[in-house]
């Protein structure tokens, strides 16, 4: 049975938490922050002079954040990286399969696919594909599913805040 990290966690104070809290605090586990989701989205961000001029890094940094926050709290969104966890938990690979990359599994690309579509649109699969090729940052610290899963979220998210920049 896979866990809802959102729904029903409850804080020491017997309050429940925001849905993006939780979800941070379960991905903080393997090491992703909401700072290390930012580095591996900049540094495979290239700007375009005629129309990124004017933008800088530390406007880019904050509004990722803003945006990875916002989609964390929507329930489709953390409920599939829940399921990223839970399957990377379930499903273990040996050194050999992790390095070659187990080709018959396809749950994993459909997940990272699923999550940067619904953030981003149909560019974002574009910019999930550079992101799961390259892996910068934490994503190549990452087994199976959830790196692919955190790939569509920056994907879907830098997508998105460049297609809403005004």
């Amino acid at each position: 049975m896979i866990s809802v990290v959102g729904l029903n966690r409850i804080n020491e104070y017997g309050k429940r938490r925001d849905p993006e809290m939780n979800i941070l605090m379960e991905l903080k586990k393997y090491g992703i922050t909401l700072e290390s989701m930012g580095e591996s989205a900049i540094a495979l961000y290239e700007p375009c002079r005629e129309v990124d001029a004017g933008k800088s890094a530390k406007e880019i940094r904050e509004r990722f954040k803003n945006e990875i926050k916002r989609q964390l709290s929507d329930p489709n969104v953390y409920l599939l990286i829940d399921a990223a966890m839970y399957l990377d938990r379930k499903y273990t690979l040996s050194d050999s399969e992790k390095e070659k990359g187990p080709a018959f599994i396809v749950a994993d690309e459909l997940i990272g696919m699923a999550i940067a579509e619904y953030i981003g649109g149909k560019k974002a699969l574009f910019n999930l594909m550079r992101y799961d090729r390259e892996k910068p940052g934490v994503l190549a610290k990452l087994d199976v599913f959830l790196d692919d899963a955190v790939g569509g979220l920056i994907a879907g998210c830098m997508t998105r805040i460049f297609e809403d920049w005004k």
